[in-house]
């Protein structure tokens, strides 16, 4: 039986379809699955003829008559600009271009979520931990990284990052290296490596010593601060969200649990 379709409203594009196929320089791609369309993003995975590639589109939709399309332009700059600031990184998927005001395209990483209990290669946190030096050392952070599903295990065993929706990057001309900006960036760097460590410590314990394995578990006080700010509105979201979206499932909410449609 099919799911059954949220309202409209509680998805990004609202009413407007995805395009059926997309261009990225000379090659034509054509819609085989839907990700994910929740509020704020949909995202989509096209088959070329010679690779496949993800685009995700921001935001379009106004919410009763509100424009909110500001929104998409935004998370597609800023998610466009993460991936071009990343591009030398092995561990992020390459940027392929733009795809209007509100939506951007990259590589698709052909692989799986990271699961808790996963027995990955012995070098596979060695690789994300170079990675996220990488996103510190350039004065960003992921954020992200309590999501195992943020973390891809390729079909090669190594590490993929995607979702750059919230990471943190403000440039110095906009006031980036501020006090103020440079304390919240050291934070949100301290979560990365803090979650980091606990998604190892949930799939590689064997790597951790005595004491980084006591470590995983301490909470950095920031975090907790946070936990404690926003879970009552967490759960008055979930709640109205529940009442809303008729869709009953488990994990992450706007996940399209379909099959890909058969190639013709």
């Amino acid at each position: 039986m099919p799911e059954k379709k949220p309202p409209n409203f509680l998805q990004a594009l609202g009413r407007e379809p995805l395009p059926a196929e997309i261009t990225v320089g000379e090659e034509s791609f054509s819609l085989l699955k839907v990700f994910k369309h929740d509020f704020f993003a949909v995202t989509a995975v096209y088959a070329g003829q010679n690779q496949k590639a993800i685009l995700k589109i921001g935001r379009k939709a106004s919410l009763f008559g509100l424009p909110l399309g500001w929104i998409g332009r935004l998370h597609a700059w800023h998610e466009s600009s993460m991936y071009q600031a990343l591009a030398d990184v092995q561990a992020v998927p390459q940027f392929m271009g733009r795809f209007g005001k509100h939506g951007f395209i990259h590589e698709y990483i052909e692989g799986h979520e990271l699961h808790k209990g996963e027995q990955v290669a012995d070098d596979f946190f060695k690789t994300l931990y170079a990675a996220i030096e990488i996103i510190h050392q350039r004065k960003m952070a992921y954020v992200d990284l309590e999501k195992c599903e943020n973390v891809l295990v390729g079909d090669d065993g190594k590490p993929y990052l995607i979702d750059f929706q919230i990471a943190y990057h403000l440039p110095r001309k906009y006031g980036g290296e501020l006090w103020p900006m440079r304390w919240l960036r050291r934070r949100l760097q301290q979560s990365d490596l803090y979650h980091l460590r606990k998604l190892q410590r949930r799939t590689r314990p064997d790597q951790l010593s005595e004491q980084e394995l006591r470590e995983s578990y301490r909470k950095p006080v920031h975090v907790r601060a946070h936990a404690f700010i926003t879970r009552p509105f967490t759960l008055l979201r979930r709640r109205i969200l529940n009442r809303l979206d008729p869709r009953r499932k488990s994990g992450e909410r706007g996940r399209i649990h379909q099959d890909p449609p058969r190639a013709v």
